[in-house]
């Protein structure tokens, strides 16, 4: 059992996970750690290989030090679904860097296991962001900041999300501003108002859904979608997440229908 200072309403589950690589829309997780804690303050730790079913890059094993050899005979995601499914049901989540590439690349993953992982009514804290606020830095930089210790196998999955969970609660002593629960640093940690996971569509001042990228950024989704068909084809062609693809369908109906 740990003893925080985070006030929680539920469970909270810190991720984080190896990929072969960083697209989203095309990468898959090799390794996922989750630090779960509950309410009355039990901890649990699971770590899981996963084969990708893709080869892992060199380059990409250079920095994790995962091959295909050490996931040929895991599990793959489809298979670890349920049981994932299981343990992150029905917590909040947190990581680091986890708004904008853990939490969309999961959530994709269960997408094409055929598994609906819906992020609506879950909050997310994403302990970078509030870093990047607050002292603007890597996380081995920020446990060394927050810790005053060395990050030990950085890019071990579980030394990670070990060290993201620490560096959150230092964060929570250090600043007096950040309140100890999952509604306020949910709000503070998110850096733009996403529509879709992978922030591709975000809302505007105006609670307007507008691109977040490209040539159309800044613009309202519903009125390119009408102006440029081919725009909504183009998207649906190309190497965006699921995730991202039913938003815009969504929105695209949505336009059409007024």
């Amino acid at each position: 059992m740990t003893k925080t200072n985070l006030s929680l309403n539920r469970p909270i589950a810190i991720i984080d996970i190896e990929t072969t690589g960083l697209s989203i829309g095309s990468d898959r997780i090799i390794e996922i750690s989750i630090l779960k804690l509950s309410p009355d303050g039990t901890e649990e730790v699971h770590t899981f290989r996963v084969n990708p079913t893709i080869p892992i890059p060199a380059e990409v094993s250079a920095i994790h030090h995962i091959f295909d050899k050490d996931v040929q005979n895991e599990p793959t995601f489809k298979e670890l679904a349920p049981k994932l499914f299981q343990i992150l049901d029905p917590c909040d989540l947190g990581g680091y860097n986890s708004n904008k590439f853990d939490i969309p690349l999961l959530v994709e993953e269960f997408l094409r296991a055929d598994q609906e992982f819906d992020m609506q009514n879950r909050k997310s804290i994403d302990v970078q962001n509030i870093f990047h606020k607050m002292e603007q830095r890597t996380l081995s930089a920020a446990y060394k900041f927050y810790c005053h210790k060395d990050l030990e196998n950085a890019h071990s999955a579980e030394a990670d999300v070990r060290a993201t969970f620490d560096i959150l609660l230092a964060q929570l002593q250090k600043y007096d501003s950040l309140q100890p629960n999952v509604n306020f640093l949910h709000s503070f940690s998110s850096a733009t108002d996403n529509v879709d996971l992978a922030g591709r569509i975000v809302r505007n001042k105006n609670g307007v859904e507008v691109f977040n990228f490209g040539k159309h950024k800044g613009k309202p989704v519903a009125e390119i979608f009408k102006s440029e068909p081919s725009y909504y084809n183009w998207m649906m062609d190309g190497d965006f997440p699921l995730s991202t693809k039913r938003v815009i369908t969504q929105l695209r109906l949505k336009a059409f229908n007024k």
